[in-house]
């Protein structure tokens, strides 16, 4: 059974720093590609920052400079770095990520897992 667990979200004022994680618990699988995403209510979620399977990045124009997306292969963690951080980045953040099992030298791969998002509050 794999699960993805955010955390770090909270509660920062303006021009703060914050650092999300989302650790994908299981077995016997790496992380292929991910990305973190964000919700307020009655928006659709966006894409916030995301990695492909090749290593590039991509970053929502409204937080390039200020965010940044890596990952530690070995724990199978995926971090969201943000800084700079402004009232309309308060959000819910989810992070999704796509999986990839090895069986020799077959790959199996599978897609859109999410976690139960963490909530980010800008605010003086």
């Amino acid at each position: 059974q794999v699960q993805l667990v955010e955390s770090g979200g909270g509660l920062v004022q303006p021009g703060g720093s914050l650092r999300l994680s989302c650790v994908a618990s299981g077995n016997s699988f790496s992380i292929n590609a991910a990305g973190w995403y964000r919700q307020v209510p009655g928006k659709q979620r966006e894409l916030v920052a995301a990695f492909t399977s090749g290593g590039i990045t991509n970053y929502a124009d409204s937080v390039k400079g200020r965010f940044t997306i890596s990952r530690d292969n070995a724990n199978n963690t995926v971090y969201l770095q943000m800084n700079s951080l402004k009232p309309e980045d308060t959000a819910v953040y989810y992070c999704k990520a796509d999986l990839v099992y090895k069986l020799g030298p077959a790959k199996f791969y599978e897609y859109d897992y999410w976690g139960q998002g963490t909530q980010v509050t800008v605010s003086s």
